[in-house]
């Protein structure tokens, strides 16, 4: 429960730290544009989500809730540039157990700095990462913990071609633990997002069809790849630029590859799901 404790309270800081600048109504035109666009599909991506997951895993149960919480908040921004802050948490429960067992926690904090001219847009991250078991999990399974964290470098560039998004890159672990941990990543996808609207809700919101199909493969494990793919609706603010604002997600997700849960970074994992997100 300790972690779980620790999540709720940092999910509480993240809110209130953008709330605390989110005074202004959006710029107009291109300030609106946002310098580098979060992913859509990546697992780790910071951001706040809540998914029902049906599973097919060894280790983990067949049916999980997965929750996430976090953002990237600009702190120092020019005419096509941005530095920001980057933190989020990932967990995972089982619903099959009575008491919804936290089962990982990933902590991830990063310093992007995003640079974007015309439609081409690259974000540079030094970040942090590190997992932990569930109080609960450990109880009931006398499982041995993977004492997992490690700061790396980020490097992805992306072409925003109209409705259309590719991106590739890669990441480099430069301090890790376990001692063994390789340090090789290459990270790739693509995304789409429908330009006009497919429905409207008077003057309150519009909805757009959004799909993304994110790769990534690790030298840690050999460079098998893990395929995440999200389609669904986006509801977003009417005035405000594409894939900017605030906004709403109704997403099916699945996810084939070695499991983007920490502490069962080992473990092979697919599923499918459906989950609700929200973009501040």
């Amino acid at each position: 429960m300790r972690g779980s404790l620790v999540m709720f309270q940092l999910a509480a800081a993240m809110v209130i730290a953008p709330a605390g600048v989110a005074v202004q109504a959006p710029a107009p035109s291109g300030d609106a544009i946002v310098v580098f666009q979060p992913l859509v599909a990546d697992p780790k991506e910071p951001q706040f989500f809540a998914t029902y997951l049906w599973v097919r895993s060894t280790r983990l149960a067949s049916r999980l809730g997965s929750v996430g919480l976090g953002q990237t908040i600009g702190l120092v921004r020019g005419q096509h540039w941005q530095v920001g802050v980057a933190a989020g948490v990932f967990s995972e429960f089982n619903m099959r157990s009575s008491t919804t067992d936290l089962l990982n926690t990933d902590y991830v904090i990063g310093l992007p700095v995003s640079y974007r001219r015309g439609s081409f847009a690259t974000r540079f991250r030094v970040f942090h990462e590190s997992s932990h078991l569930g109080d609960e999990y450990l109880v009931h399974t006398n499982a041995q913990r993977v004492d997992l964290t490690f700061q790396a470098v980020e490097l992805l560039v992306a072409d925003e071609a109209s409705r259309w998004r590719v991106y590739c890159g890669g990441a480099y672990v430069f301090a890790h633990s376990p001692a063994d941990l390789k340090p090789g990543v290459v990270h790739g996808g693509l995304e789409y997002r429908q330009p006009r609207a497919l429905l409207r809700l008077g003057r309150f919101a519009t909805g757009r069809l959004v799909a993304g199909v994110d790769a990534k493969a690790m030298q840690e494990h050999k460079w098998q790849v893990g395929w995440s793919v999200v389609t669904g609706l986006e509801l977003g603010e009417p005035l405000v630029a594409l894939g900017s604002g605030q906004r709403w997600s109704v997403l099916l997700k699945a996810y084939t590859g070695p499991a983007p849960y920490g502490e069962f970074y080992r473990d092979h994992v697919s599923s499918v799901g459906l989950g609700v997100g929200f973009t501040l």
